[in-house]
């Protein structure tokens, strides 16, 4: 298991909240008394979402925790996205709810093996989408999100060859926009290709007047049945914009909570996943690993803390800031 060492050190985090406390307003509290922000992932639980500072999709979230100038950062969504906030933000202490809160793209690329798949290719650019670990930033020359992995891709010299990783279906779709051939590492999100193509072939029958969307990490033969792709906030702003009262969404689960505040009038139905759940869609179980009663702890606590490498720090805030100035 990810991280087994730190969580040997947190077992207070199972430690139950006080009782008869309004969760909610006793997190509130503790943020104002300890000057800390509070950022989270569209795909956390609504309940998270409703009391955070700022709720976004990965470049998002990065370009806030860059701003931030609180003292702690408590950052609701899985590990790497906390150390991209430290990697941004050294001086500054970054706290994550679930240190076992890892994600499945970041597990596909290890640090050695990826360090020998990059020495193969020792005359490629390395754009790393920012689902990975420190340490495979700090190998890469850019970072990129789904939010701008076509504009990073785009920025780079037509005479360069290109590693992208860890994400395959992501780099296949950038590649065909680009028409760029790309190196690609063989990882996948397992929420993304979780989703069934028989069931949402069903859905879309069923549902003749709605449009699928879809995140790029999904399967390509979703992505070519897609009215529109793209990264989960371009996702939310199109429902927003569209004159369209109906949408399949072929993502995380989670995002349905902001879509649903900004367009109660309209029909949100999430693609169905390979296997029944809850709520028999594509959920992140990392994600949920985000509870109200883990941010009281983390807050209470200041535990646990997310540390970088000194020898990852350097090479991974180059990575990161050669994306943002894009």
């Amino acid at each position: 298991m990810l991280f087994e060492k730190e969580i040997e050190k947190v077992g207070y985090l199972s430690r139950s909240v006080p009782e008869g406390i309004n969760l909610k307003e006793a997190i509130l509290a503790l943020k104002k008394e300890k000057n800390a922000i509070i950022l989270a992932h569209y795909y956390v639980s609504e309940d998270i979402q409703s009391i955070a500072d700022f709720v976004g999709d990965s470049l998002a979230l990065a370009q806030a925790s860059k701003k931030a100038s609180s003292d702690i950062i408590v950052f609701c969504g899985v590990h790497f996205m906390a150390e991209t906030a430290k990697i941004l933000n050294p001086n500054t202490k970054v706290i994550l709810p679930d240190l076992n809160a890892g994600c499945s793209l970041a597990d596909s690329a290890p640090e050695d093996d990826f360090r020998a798949f990059k020495n193969s290719y020792p005359d490629a650019v390395v754009v790393s989408y920012i689902n990975c670990s420190s340490e495979v930033k700090s190998m890469s020359d850019y970072i990129c999100t789904s939010s701008n992995a076509i504009e990073v891709v785009n920025a780079i010299p037509k005479d360069k060859r290109i590693i992208f990783a860890p994400d395959k279906n992501l780099g296949l779709y950038v590649q065909k926009v680009t028409g760029r051939e790309l190196i690609l590492w063989e990882g996948a999100c397992v929420v993304h290709v979780n989703i069934s193509v028989d069931k949402l072939d069903a859905l879309v029958i069923k549902y003749p007047s709605a449009e699928l969307i879809a995140h790029p990490e999904c399967l390509p033969e979703i992505l070519d049945k897609a009215k529109f792709v793209g990264s989960t906030k371009a996702l939310l702003d199109y429902v927003q914009k569209s004159p369209v009262e109906q949408f399949i969404v072929a993502t995380e689960a989670g995002i349905l909570y902001q879509m649903k505040q900004a367009v109660p009038n309209k029909l949100i139905i999430p693609a169905p996943a390979l296997e029944s759940n809850s709520c028999a869609c594509s959920e992140c179980p990392y994600m949920k690993m985000n509870t109200l009663e883990k941010l009281y702890n983390a807050l209470y606590y200041e535990l646990p803390e997310i540390q970088v490498k000194e020898s990852t720090q350097e090479g991974a805030l180059k990575a990161l800031n050669n994306m943002l100035s894009i």
